[in-house]
């Protein structure tokens, strides 16, 4: 089964790059006489060699057809060719999304669909990693956690490389139920929850009162709309007259860059943000302006903690405006463009690696924060705890005492 995988991955691969040297050759000078068309020596023997590929794609094709013991979609090959195109790579961030799949993620980014609202990844290992359920959702209230590996959604098995299957099996109606089972590491069995679908919105910032007068900001994931509400519940928190604050990262798996660098601007004075490094080794930086908070802050971090978050954090910690407490976060230092095609589909491809401002590169080491503060075994993954009960809070208002 592996050795066929490749052989189709590498074939699909090959009637790309022929289209493309395709392209390339139809824009050659050519001279036609009659019906004939006369080239060089050197182009006839190129076009020789891509049509020698095209013909081994054509073959595979057919044999398929041919002899796969149950019928073929038409649609199965075309999308085939082109998702493996970007498995290809091996970067489990990078992939092509059919239309649906594209619908699906863009819905998932923006807007709200029935689910039970949990962030998932494929891992290394070859499982669906949950990244972090999203708060206040089926998921979270169930009891599913970060680093959770899902096996099985209702009876069928899951696999990394099958993630939008198994994300649209976990997708469904409000009111539905769906079985999700996961291997916890601490735990010697697997675990089965039984989930009821929501409709899921999207909330990604909420902010109250804490201790009298810190502020307290929790943003679950970073969205379009994030920057915006940030800045609003910031100016609520302030017109309260706090004198400390408290940004809450904790299980928030990341989302638009752009909004997360929106958001170190309200924070950090002038300074570098972060900077990206592409392939050909060009640096893109990006840089807050002199504005700033005029009150000691302190940002909360856990392994669920991922990617715009990471960068978040990773620009307070460098540049030592604020303190980073709680554990070590999840490490991707992963840039992704997601690009929609004018048929509907789409895709993501990775184009850049990121760097914290002291030029730090984090991806699959993650931040280790400037305090470590382990929550209790018990505490791990429960769905609420009390202030007094949340030591990583805690220890955030301590710390934020002494600078007030």
């Amino acid at each position: 089964m592996i050795k066929k995988r490749t052989a189709f991955i590498g074939a699909i691969v090959l009637i790309i790059v022929t289209s493309l040297f395709t392209t390339v050759i139809s824009n050659m000078v050519a001279i036609q006489f009659n019906e004939r068309v006369y080239i060089s020596k050197n182009e006839y023997e190129r076009l020789v060699a891509i049509n020698e590929k095209f013909n081994k794609v054509l073959y595979l094709k057919k044999y398929i057809e041919d002899n796969y013991y149950q019928p073929v979609d038409e649609k199965v090959f075309e999308d085939g060719i082109l998702k493996g195109l970007f498995e290809a790579l091996g970067d489990p961030y990078s992939e092509y999304m059919t239309k649906s799949e594209f619908d699906s993620f863009m819905t998932h980014t923006h807007g709200t669909y029935g689910g039970i609202g949990i962030i998932v990844t494929p891992g290394e290992d070859g499982y669906i990693t949950v990244v972090s359920p999203i708060e206040d959702t089926p998921g979270e209230r169930a009891g599913i956690i970060s680093g959770d590996k899902i096996i099985k959604v209702n009876d069928k098995e899951v696999t990394g490389d099958k993630l939008d299957e198994a994300v649209a099996i976990m997708k469904g109606k409000p009111g539905t139920k769906v079985d999700i089972t996961i291997l916890r590491p601490n735990k010697k069995e697997p675990l089965t929850f039984t989930i009821e679908r929501e409709e899921i919105r999207l909330k990604t910032v909420k902010s109250r009162v804490i201790d009298n007068d810190i502020g307290y900001l929790r943003i679950t994931m970073f969205d379009d709309k994030t920057s915006e509400d940030f800045k609003k519940h910031l100016k609520d928190l302030e017109s309260k007259n706090i004198k400390g604050l408290i940004i809450d990262l904790r299980n928030n798996p990341g989302g638009s860059l752009k909004e997360c660098v929106e958001i170190a601007d309200e924070l950090l004075g002038k300074q570098t943000i972060v900077y990206t490094k592409d392939r050909a080794g060009n640096k893109e930086y990006m840089k807050s302006d002199a504005k700033k908070v005029d009150y000691p802050f302190a940002i909360l971090v856990n392994k669920g903690s991922a990617s715009a978050s990471e960068i978040l954090t990773g620009a307070v910690k460098d540049t030592k405006a604020g303190v980073i407490i709680g554990t070590t976060t999840f490490g991707k230092g992963l840039v992704q463009a997601v690009r929609e095609l004018t048929d509907g589909t789409g895709f993501k491809l990775t184009i850049s690696q990121y760097y914290t401002p002291n030029g730090e590169y984090i991806h699959g080491k993650g931040i280790e924060p400037n305090i470590v503060v382990e929550l209790p075994e018990e505490l791990k993954g429960k769905v609420e705890m009390t202030d007094e009960e949340d030591l990583q809070l805690q220890k955030a208002i301590e710390v934020l005492r002494g600078k007030i």
